[in-house]
């Protein structure tokens, strides 16, 4: 990977910001993950294109993440660049009832944002802790709100050849847990929201109500990657793998939440092997009892140990 990192120098990209080696269970909050030959946090879109001519000339496949809120990396880790992100690229402004807002940025900033600005819409996604960018890929949502329920338009760069696109309409192309985005081939790096006035106090009561139901049902004192499995139609994959008497199963330090059976959850030195076998047990058994395929949520990324 030395030319890789010597490509990306050359791009005049801040020689801090590139890390050889980087250990990816630093970068998600499973805590999981083998090495990344490099990684790359980037400080705003105009970096996209040289970087992204400096994987092609390196001949380096790349991967993307924001926050890591919702990616297991396997123990051999990720081969090539990992692109990042993150706080750096994190800019957000009003017009109106609209925020635009830099794809960096966490959706709990953009949603506490919203609400010092006595703006609505992003109550139910402020307690999911992805950046914005990551969350319009994959329509994140909670408590019966979605990210299609306001964003409008959506810029980004193309992988292909690092030129900007945008998206707009019905070529979001939203749906559970998905847009047109996951499958073009592209890196967000903006997000445009409609948004509706409101009442800050009433806003924050909301967002309030929904943090403490967060406390109380979920394992936020345990590294995750959030809901382990898509909720199957007709079904709720927590009471499915609940059901079939798994909660607090476990593989090695990897275990099914005693707290809320649809997070899998790392007990303190789990592989991502673990969390593997322990999804793989997860599914069969439903299938068995139900006749019900599990989906996994959450993006399983890079290699298994060699």
């Amino acid at each position: 990977m030395d030319t890789l990192i010597k490509l990306l120098v050359q791009a005049r990209l801040d020689p801090e910001r590139i890390i050889p080696r980087a250990v990816m269970a630093r970068y998600t909050t499973f805590h999981i993950g083998g090495p990344a030959d490099v990684l790359v946090n980037i400080a705003s879109a105009s970096e996209l294109p040289p970087v992204l001519r400096a994987a092609k000339l390196a001949g380096a496949p790349v991967t993307l993440i924001g926050n890591g809120s919702n990616v297991l990396v396997r123990d051999g880790g990720i081969r090539g660049l990992v692109i990042r992100i993150d706080g750096s690229m994190a800019a957000i402004r009003r017009e109106g009832d609209t925020l635009h807002v830099q794809a960096g940025a966490l959706m709990r900033t953009a949603a506490n944002f919203a609400m010092n600005e006595g703006l609505s819409g992003l109550e139910e996604i402020a307690g999911i802790p992805g950046t914005i960018g990551g969350g319009v890929i994959m329509n994140a949502g909670a408590y019966g709100g979605e990210l299609s329920q306001v964003v409008t338009r959506v810029d980004a760069i193309a992988l292909s050849d690092g030129k900007p696109v945008s998206f707009e309409g019905d070529a979001l192309g939203f749906s559970y847990r998905h847009s047109a985005m996951m499958d073009a081939g592209v890196i967000i790096t903006g997000v445009t929201m409609q948004l509706r006035p409101g009442d800050p106090a009433q806003i924050k009561a909301r967002m309030d109500e929904l943090a403490k139901a967060r406390r109380e049902k979920q394992p936020l004192e345990y590294p995750s990657a959030g809901s382990t499995f898509k909720r199957p139609e007709g079904y709720f994959a927590a009471k499915l793998i609940d059901d079939c008497g798994l909660r607090g199963l476990s593989v090695g330090d990897a275990q099914v939440s005693e707290k809320h059976a649809g997070f899998v959850i790392n007990r303190g030195s789990a592989r991502a092997s673990d969390v593997l076998e322990l999804m793989q047990q997860i599914r069969t058994r439903v299938f068995e009892t139900y006749g019900v395929e599990l989906e996994p949520e959450i993006r399983i990324l890079g290699e298994d140990a060699h």
